[in-house]
């Protein structure tokens, strides 16, 4: 049974893991191509998860179910993401970009008054009521770890965030559109001076950043409900992550991801009162040996 117990807190370990490093992958990516740290991220990824719960547990997804079955659900767990990153390529061009010139200050106001701006319209639009997309989770059941059942969607969320991260690996070091992004991080005025249009890449970036973060949104939300304030608990989280693993870096984000997942779901088991406590403390380590991070570049 002890051995049952380990394998299925390893799972939520990787469970959680996978989440936050979608969080936190976006949060690197946004920030190692435009040097903006978002912190409105944290409400994008509700919204994201706010939009699926509407569509797949409302009206929406009733009927996309009563003709496609369960897996017309399936197919409406992206739309989250797709909203999100929708939003991010409106929010670039109109809201960020006028403040590229100005110091980082400005950045933070800005963003941190979407923030506030984001949370008051999910309130607004969807209520106070918590939603969900349980019908999704319910309908995958369960499968046999020992003599213990586990949801089979956790491992679902897993693999979705495996894949995710070998796609971005590919996606930013395999491709030419990747390898622009890294050519902007180094040095903005050159890849100009060479014909990239920036403003179109910047445009890009943001959404993919915001895509990937809404996605994060969409798939927790089978498994836990939408709340106000869900937002602001993971930015904090995700904020430890990059610090961990290094802003601007996915490498870090996944390694943070993981380190977070795995100390989250001990502390969580063993000493639940001084959980945050520990990740702080783990945080505060490696800033003392590596101040940039485990991947961060000076």
């Amino acid at each position: 049974m002890t051995g049952t117990i380990f394998v299925i807190q390893l799972l939520n370990a990787l469970f959680y893991a996978a989440v936050l490093f979608l969080i936190a992958a976006g949060l690197s990516l946004i920030y190692g191509v435009m040097r903006i740290v978002n912190l409105a991220h944290g409400s994008l990824y509700a919204l994201g998860a706010y939009v699926t719960a509407w569509a797949v547990g409302g009206a929406v997804g009733a009927a996309v179910a009563g003709t496609l079955g369960q897996i017309g659900l399936f197919l409406l767990l992206p739309i989250g993401a797709i909203a999100v990153g929708v939003l991010g390529a409106v929010i670039e061009p109109t809201l960020l970009r006028p403040l590229y010139r100005r110091s980082e200050e400005y950045h933070l106001l800005i963003t941190f008054g979407l923030l506030m701006i984001i949370e008051d319209m999910l309130k607004l639009i969807f209520g106070g009521t918590p939603l969900t997309a349980s019908n999704i989770m319910d309908g995958l059941g369960s499968i046999s770890v020992g003599a213990l059942p586990y949801p089979t969607y956790n491992l679902l969320v897993i693999a979705i965030g495996v894949a995710a991260a070998v796609g971005l690996w590919w996606f930013v070091y395999r491709t030419k559109f990747g390898v622009i992004l890294r050519a902007i991080s180094q040095d903005r005025r050159m890849a100009a001076a060479l014909g990239i249009n920036v403003g179109r890449v910047y445009v890009q970036a943001f959404a993919i950043g915001c895509f990937i973060t809404g996605l994060g949104g969409a798939i927790v939300v089978p498994a836990q409900a939408a709340v106000l304030g869900m937002g602001v608990e993971w930015l904090i989280v995700a904020f430890v992550v990059v610090v961990i693993g290094g802003l601007g870096s996915l490498e870090g984000a996944l390694v943070g991801a993981l380190i977070v997942g795995i100390a989250h779901v001990a502390g969580i088991q063993f000493f639940a009162e001084i959980e945050l406590a520990v990740l702080y403390l783990i945080a505060t380590v490696v800033l003392m040996v590596r101040p940039t991070g485990l991947f961060g570049r000076a």
